[in-house]
């Protein structure tokens, strides 16, 4: 579908545009000949980034900031409105996401805002953007960022992987709508692996090297959706695709087989979970 849509041509929307890999998810859509919405907070980082991508684009190509907050439905509603008024939409990517520190009974106000742009930055962008791209009904893909966390649900920040287990569940809903409303527009659920970005480098000042960077991330998530691929999981240089097979199953087999909650990081199932990682 995705390259339907680059013939079709049009306009790419990137939440979270300024930095990590929506920056470099804009700089392939631009790459790849379609225009540019770069939407992200106000401030010196999309300044620049709109700057930069304005410098690089091709003579009929433009390159647009629209400055917004994706938690607030009212701002993306006025973001679609502008955009639409460019031109078609041909690509969507709802990726802006932020990680704050939270506790099942502890950080309300965190609960709040990690929720409110992790999920709902990605559905206030669907509903602004999805009902006149399926009246179009033009070659186009959507593009939602989730993360391994809202899969296996690892312990340590329950927010967050609530925020991103809404991702996944919101993204196959939309490609079944998508699907039954029988429009050449698919939708693609885009899980990073370890990823070196802006929020990472916050409390890692030096890449680790068992981290991908933005580049590459973007260069699978990109190469998945031309193969059609729906589930768009990263490794990265330590966790294989394999090895995340693996631990999506064990996520699985705990409801299936009534293990307790979590059982990957319960003490009684450590040993049973090293087998089933390391078996072939």
């Amino acid at each position: 579908m995705y390259q339907d849509a680059i013939k079709a041509g049009g306009i790419a929307v990137v939440t979270g545009a300024a930095s990590g890999v929506g920056k470099e998810a804009a700089r392939r859509f631009l790459k790849d000949g379609l225009d540019l919405a770069l939407v992200d907070l106000p401030g010196d980082a999309l300044d620049a980034t709109t700057q930069e991508f304005a410098s690089a684009a091709g003579n009929d190509q433009t390159v647009h900031a629209m400055p917004a907050n994706v938690s607030d439905a009212q701002a993306m509603q006025g973001v679609a409105e502008a955009v639409f008024g460019l031109g078609p939409v041909a690509a969507l990517m709802n990726n802006a996401g932020i990680s704050a520190p939270t506790g099942s009974w502890e950080n309300l106000e965190n609960w709040h805002r990690v929720i409110e742009v992790n999920l709902f930055g990605v559905v206030n962008g669907m509903q602004a953007f999805l009902s006149r791209m399926v009246e179009a009904a033009r070659p186009a893909v959507v593009i939602n960022t989730g993360s391994k966390q809202g899969i296996t649900t690892p312990p340590g920040n329950p927010a967050y992987n609530i925020s991103k287990a809404g991702v996944k569940v919101a993204t196959e809903m939309l490609a079944h709508e998508l699907r039954e409303a029988g429009v050449p527009i698919s939708a693609h659920l885009f899980v990073p692996g370890f990823t070196y970005t802006g929020m990472i480098q916050r409390f890692m000042p030096e890449k680790p090297d068992s981290a991908w960077t933005s580049e590459q991330a973007v260069d699978y998530l990109f190469d998945r959706m031309v193969a059609g691929d729906f589930y768009i999981l990263c490794p990265d240089n330590d966790v294989s695709s394999a090895r995340d097979r693996k631990r999506v199953a064990w996520a699985l087999g705990d409801i299936l087989e009534n293990r307790p909650a979590l059982s990957r990081w319960h003490p009684d199932f450590k040993s049973a979970f090293d087998r089933h990682e390391a078996s072939d």
